[in-house]
């Protein structure tokens, strides 16, 4: 068994936040290697949060983001247990950047058990028209089985793009979701952390801009 340094456990501390008997018993658990002991704390932490799951997340903060130009503009709510964990940097560096999220992919709900029924619906009709509409191009009529899948195909992937949680989170290139980005905050500082929901403004939206027709704008004068 390799031996376990001070040094080595603050390392570990300073990467996990797991307190220090936590961290030796980490080391030794894996022989040193402080990477698998990274991934023991991690996993220990996510079993305690699983745990956790039923937990009431009261405390927290709303964020509001404006991006640059003030074009678009995001207010974000966020839970935890305690205010504690509310005024810890990492719980609030992790709202900023979930708020960044927001404004950059545009995602329309939070998680996939929270999309309307009628809009899953809607989505399908969609999908399915497009297919008919490529039939109808091509001539080429698909099984009412192989299209069944692709529209599930489909649908699955609009899902994955429309939920925020369930994106790739933009703050990084190791392509995690935002959920396990949030899971894994929530093992390191102990608590529940909840992404309850989200208000994206985007400036004009939903609004018909009024288009200028110079050509017929000078025939009314001249005819007037």
């Amino acid at each position: 068994m390799a031996e376990v340094t001070a040094q080595m456990v603050k390392s570990l501390r300073q990467r996990t936040g797991a307190g220090m008997m936590d961290c030796k018993n980490a080391l030794l658990e894996n022989d040193g290697d402080e990477e698998k002991a990274v991934e023991h704390i991690q996993k220990k932490g996510l079993a305690k949060v699983a745990k956790k799951a039923g937990a009431i997340a009261a405390e927290g903060v709303v964020h509001a983001y404006i991006h640059a130009g003030s074009r678009i503009g995001v207010l974000l709510e966020v839970n935890c247990q305690t205010d504690f964990v509310a005024r810890n940097d990492e719980f609030k560096s992790f709202v900023a950047d979930t708020a960044m999220q927001i404004a950059s992919m545009s995602p329309l709900y939070v998680r996939a058990e929270e999309i309307p029924g009628a809009d899953l619906a809607k989505q399908r009709e969609i999908f399915e028209g497009q297919l008919a509409e490529e039939a109808k191009q091509t001539g080429k009529d698909k099984p009412a089985a192989a299209v069944e899948k692709i529209v599930e195909g489909k649908i699955a992937k609009w899902v994955k793009d429309a939920c925020l949680v369930d994106q790739v989170s933009i703050m990084g290139d190791d392509k995690k979701t935002v959920q396990s980005l949030c899971d894994e905050l929530s093992a390191k500082l102990g608590e529940k952390l909840f992404i309850r929901r989200f208000v994206r403004y985007e400036l004009g939206e939903g609004l018909e801009k009024k288009k200028n027709d110079l050509a017929a704008e000078v025939a009314a004068t001249l005819a007037g």
